[in-house]
C-alpha cells in the first residue's frame, strides 16, 4: 500500500462505479472492467484498514 492512498478517493470511485453498473444503459463488456476495477478498490481499502487498525495497535 503507498502512502499516497486516498481512502475517500477510493470510497467515492465505489459509488461512482455501482451507480453505473446499475444503469440499464452500461454495456457489459463496461460493467465487467468496472467489476474488476471494484476488486482493485476493494483490496486497497481493505489494506489500508488493516494498516490503520495495527497502527491503532500498536498505539495502545
Amino acid at each position: 500500500m503507498t502512502e499516497d492512498f486516498d481512502y475517500k478517493k477510493a470510497l467515492e470511485e465505489l459509488d461512482a462505479i455501482a451507480e453505473k453498473v446499475e444503469d440499464p444503459a452500461t454495456a457489459l463488456g463496461d460493467i465487467d472492467r468496472m467489476i474488476a476495477r471494484a476488486d482493485e478498490l476493494i483490496a486497497s481499502c481493505r489494506e489500508y484498514l488493516r494498516t490503520a487498525r495495527s497502527s491503532a495497535d500498536r498505539i495502545e
